[in-house]
C-alpha cells in the first residue's frame, strides 16, 4: 500500500474512490513533510466527524465543502496551517465544535484562522445588510493580522460560488453581486489572478445569467476559426525570437467572459469587435529580453497608437508586472500581447500567495508583499473609526483597480484611484500630512486642493503647523482613507467646540424663523430631548456641533414649524423640510422625476441626496431614520430631470434609430445611450432621457412600446 493509500485508509468515509480527498492528499504530498500530513490528517478526521450526518444543497456530504477549499490552497501550496483551517472553516458555524476545540487541538494560529473566517452568526443584528457589514469587518481585521485569513476566505467563496446552482435564484444574485464588488475585487488587489477570473465569470453567470449564455455561446462559435489563427501567430514568433536568439514560450490566452463583457459595458463595443481580439502570452528568461521581445513583435505587426503600456518599469498597485502591447494582426485583427517572465508569471496567477512568508522572523521585502501590507496597514486605520457599514463601504472603493499614478517631489511613484484630487494625495502620502494640508503644487503650479490628479504628474502639498481638515473636503475626496481621516477629525473635536459650535448654529437657525432658544421655552426644550432620547441641551448641542443632526431641522422641531407653514427655496426647485441652504443632487440610481412618491436621505458632506420610494438602495437607510428628511415636489417645475429606460427590441437594422426617432418626436432628448445585451433575436438597450415629469415619462414610453420591433419597455430602479 503506497503513502498516499495508506493516508486514505485513516481517514473516515474517505477511500481510493474518493476523488476529492485522494487529489487533496496527492497534492500535499508533493510540497508537504510527513508530520504535517499528519496534522492534516488529523483535521479532516475533526471535520468529518463534527460535519457528520450534514449535507450541502447539491446532496452532497458537507466534508466535501472543507475538502474542496483546502485543495484550492493547497494548490496555491500554503502552509499547513492555512490547510488545516481551511478543513476546520464551517466547524465552529454549523456544528457544535468551539474555538477551545481547535485551539487545543490544532494550536492557536489555526484557531485564529478560523475564527477570522467564521460568520457572526451568534450576535443579533438589527437587519441583514448590519450582519454583512459586520461580518465582513471582522474577517477583515482578522486579515490585517493575518493574509491567510483572506485566502481561506476567497477559496471558501470560490467553491460556494461553483456550487450556486442549488440556491434560490433571489439568494443566488445576491451572493453573485456580493462576490463581483467584493471578493473578486480583493482577489485582483493580492494579485491572485486565478481566483479573480474565476470569480467573476461565477458571479457574471449568476447575476446576469442571460448575457452569460450569449457570451459563451458567441465564444464557443468563434474559437472553430481562432484556432488556426493562433497556432499560425505562436509560430511567427517563436520563430522570430528563435532568429533573434532569444529563448521563451509563446501561448494563446483564453478569453475571459467577464472581462469581455465589462469591455463591452465600459466602451461601448459590439460583440464581435471584442471577440475577435486574440491574446498571447510570452515568457522569457529575464528582463532584458522582455524589452527585445516587445521590439521583435512590433518588427512583425505594426503596433496599435497609445497601446503599449509598461508595467514592469512602474508595477501595478497589486504588484503585478508584466509589457502589454496592441498590434494590428492578420487583416487588421487587433492582437493582445502581454510580454514577462516567469517570476511575473507566477506573480501574475497566484500574486500575494505565490510567495508569501508567513514566519514573524522571515518578514519578506518582496515587492507584492510590501504593497500588501501597505494596503493592510491603510485597512487598519480605516477600521478605527466608523460603522462597519461606512468601513465596507470605504474598503470597496479602495478595492477599485482604475488607477493613476503620479510622482512625489522625490520621484516616488504614488498610485492613487481615478478621480482623486492633492487631498487625497496628502492624505496618502500620511495622515498628519492630509491634516495640515493647506495647499498644494501641480508640476510646480499652485492649483486648487480639489484639482483631480492624472497620470505621470508631479504632486507637492504645503503644510501648516495649526492647520485643519476642512469639513468641505468630504464634498471632492475620492479615497477611502481621505474621507475616513476627515470624519474622525471632526467626530473628535473637542467636546467644548461641538458644543459651542451647536449652541451657535441652532441659535441661528431659530432665528432664521423668526424664534430663539428663551423664546421656545424650558418646557419645549425638555419635552424635544425626551422625543429626541436625550439627557439634556449640551448633549443636543454637541450633536449639531459634529454635523450628526442638522441645525435647521432642530430648530423647526423645537419651534413647531410645519413644512406648510412656510416654503423653501434651494437649487432644486423642491420643497424640502428645514434644509435651507443645504445641497440637493438626485440619486443616480433610481433617477427621480416630478411626480414620483420621493425621500430625502442626509449623506455626510453631500447634502440630501432625494431617492425614489421603490429604490432598492434605500433598504440599506432603513436602519438610519433620523437621516430621513421629507420631501415633496413643487407644482410647475420648470426643468428637465434625468430618467432612465430599458427596451427589449428585436435585433433588426435600424431599430436603434427608429426607437431614438420615436422619443425624440416625444418632445424628450436623449443624453446616453447603452447596449446592455445582443444575441440573435433580441438587443436589450439602455436610455438616459431627460423628461419634464411622470406624465411626459408615460406619454414616452407608450409612444415607444406602441412600435412593432419593441418587445419590452420598462422603467429602471436598482
Amino acid at each position: 500500500m503506497d503513502y498516499t493509500a495508506a493516508i486514505l485508509a485513516k481517514l473516515p468515509g474517505a477511500n481510493k474512490r474518493d476523488h476529492g480527498v485522494q487529489h487533496l492528499v496527492e497534492t500535499l504530498q508533493s510540497y508537504l513533510p510527513e508530520d504535517q500530513l499528519k496534522t492534516i490528517t488529523a483535521a479532516y478526521e475533526f471535520g468529518a466527524k463534527a460535519h457528520a450526518g450534514q449535507s450541502r444543497k447539491t446532496g452532497e456530504a458537507y466534508i466535501t465543502h472543507p475538502v474542496a477549499v483546502a485543495q484550492e490552497l493547497a494548490e496555491m501550496r500554503l502552509d499547513v496551517q492555512a490547510i488545516t483551517a481551511a478543513i476546520l472553516h464551517d466547524t465552529i458555524e454549523d456544528t457544535t465544535a468551539s474555538l477551545d476545540d481547535i485551539s487545543e487541538k490544532f494550536g492557536s494560529e489555526v484557531a485564529l484562522l478560523v475564527d477570522g473566517v467564521s460568520k457572526l452568526d451568534q450576535i443579533q443584528f438589527r437587519s441583514q445588510a448590519e450582519a454583512q457589514s459586520e461580518s465582513f469587518r471582522k474577517m477583515m481585521l482578522a486579515m490585517i493580522e493575518d493574509i491567510r485569513v483572506i485566502l481561506v476566505k476567497l477559496a471558501d467563496r470560490l467553491h460556494n460560488m461553483q456550487t450556486l446552482g442549488a440556491m434560490p435564484t433571489n439568494k443566488k444574485k445576491r451572493i453573485a453581486r456580493e462576490t463581483l464588488d467584493i471578493y473578486a475585487p480583493i482577489a485582483n488587489r493580492l494579485g491572485i489572478n486565478r481566483l479573480k477570473v474565476q470569480l467573476e465569470d461565477l458571479g457574471f453567470k449568476h447575476l446576469h445569467p442571460f448575457r452569460y449564455r450569449v457570451l459563451a455561446a458567441a465564444l464557443k462559435k468563434s474559437q472553430g476559426s481562432q484556432k488556426q489563427i493562433v497556432k499560425k501567430i505562436i509560430e511567427e514568433f517563436g520563430t522570430a525570437m528563435a532568429d533573434e536568439g532569444v529563448e521563451g514560450g509563446v501561448a494563446g490566452r483564453q478569453k475571459h467572459l467577464y472581462s469581455i463583457y465589462n469591455k463591452m459595458a465600459t466602451k461601448k463595443r459590439q460583440l464581435s469587435d471584442v471577440v475577435d481580439v486574440y491574446g498571447f502570452r510570452i515568457i522569457c528568461p529575464d528582463v532584458g529580453s522582455c524589452y527585445q521581445v516587445v521590439g521583435i513583435v512590433h518588427g512583425l505587426y505594426k503596433p496599435m497608437p497609445g497601446r503599449f503600456k509598461d508595467y514592469i518599469a512602474i508595477p501595478r498597485i497589486n504588484g503585478y508586472q508584466s509589457l502589454h502591447t496592441t498590434l494590428f494582426g492578420p487583416k487588421g485583427l487587433p492582437l493582445e500581447v502581454q510580454i514577462r517572465t516567469r517570476d511575473m508569471d507566477r506573480l501574475a496567477e497566484s500574486g500575494v500567495a505565490s510567495h508569501w512568508i508567513y514566519k514573524a522572523d522571515e518578514k519578506s521585502d518582496a515587492s507584492p508583499q510590501r504593497r500588501t501590507r501597505e494596503w493592510l496597514s491603510n485597512l487598519d486605520e480605516l477600521q478605527q473609526s466608523g460603522t462597519s457599514e461606512e468601513f465596507l463601504e470605504s474598503v470597496k472603493v479602495d478595492l477599485f483597480p482604475d488607477k493613476v499614478y503620479v510622482f512625489t517631489p522625490k520621484g516616488d511613484i504614488m498610485p492613487l484611484p481615478k478621480g482623486s484630487t492633492t487631498v487625497d494625495f496628502a492624505y496618502a502620502v500620511h495622515t498628519d500630512v492630509g491634516d495640515r494640508c493647506v495647499a498644494a503644487k501641480v508640476n510646480r503650479s499652485l492649483v486648487p486642493l480639489r484639482t483631480e490628479l492624472h497620470n505621470s504628474q508631479t504632486i507637492e502639498i504645503i503644510t501648516a503647523r495649526g492647520a485643519k481638515p476642512n469639513p468641505n473636503w468630504l464634498t471632492f475626496v475620492s479615497t477611502a482613507k481621505a474621507r475616513m481621516a476627515i470624519r474622525h477629525h471632526m467626530k473628535n473635536l473637542r467636546s467644548s467646540e461641538s458644543v459651542d459650535l451647536g449652541k451657535r448654529l441652532l441659535d441661528r437657525s431659530l432665528k432664521d424663523i423668526g424664534s430663539s432658544l428663551r423664546k421656545v421655552g424650558k418646557v419645549r426644550i425638555t419635552d424635544t430631548l425626551e422625543e429626541l432620547g436625550l439627557n439634556n441641551n449640551t448633549e443636543l448641542f454637541e450633536q449639531i456641533g459634529l454635523g450628526e443632526r442638522l441645525a435647521p431641522l432642530t430648530a423647526r422641531f423645537l419651534a413647531g414649524v410645519n413644512d406648510e407653514d412656510e416654503g423653501c427655496e434651494n437649487t432644486a426647485n423642491m420643497t424640502i423640510s428645514g434644509t435651507e441652504g443645504m445641497v440637493i443632487s438626485y440619486g443616480k440610481c433610481c433617477y427621480p422625476i416630478p411626480g414620483d412618491d420621493v425621500m430625502g436621505y442626509l449623506t455626510a458632506g453631500r447634502g440630501v441626496v432625494i431617492h425614489r420610494n421603490q429604490c432598492g438602495n434605500l433598504l440599506s437607510f432603513r436602519k438610519q431614520p433620523e437621516k430621513w428628511i421629507s420631501v415633496n415636489w413643487e407644482k410647475n417645475i420648470e426643468r428637465d430631470f434625468l430618467c432612465q429606460i430599458q427596451t427589449d427590441t428585436k435585433n433588426k437594422p435600424g431599430v436603434l434609430a427608429e426607437v431614438a426617432s420615436t422619443i425624440g418626436d416625444c418632445g424628450s432628448n436623449i443624453e446616453q445611450v447603452e447596449v446592455l445585451g445582443r444575441h440573435e433575436d433580441c438587443s436589450v438597450l439602455s436610455f438616459l432621457l431627460l423628461v419634464k415629469d411622470r406624465v411626459h415619462l408615460a406619454s414616452v414610453m407608450r409612444s415607444v412600446r406602441k412600435m412593432k420591433n419593441v418587445i419590452r419597455i420598462s422603467r429602471d430602479c436598482a
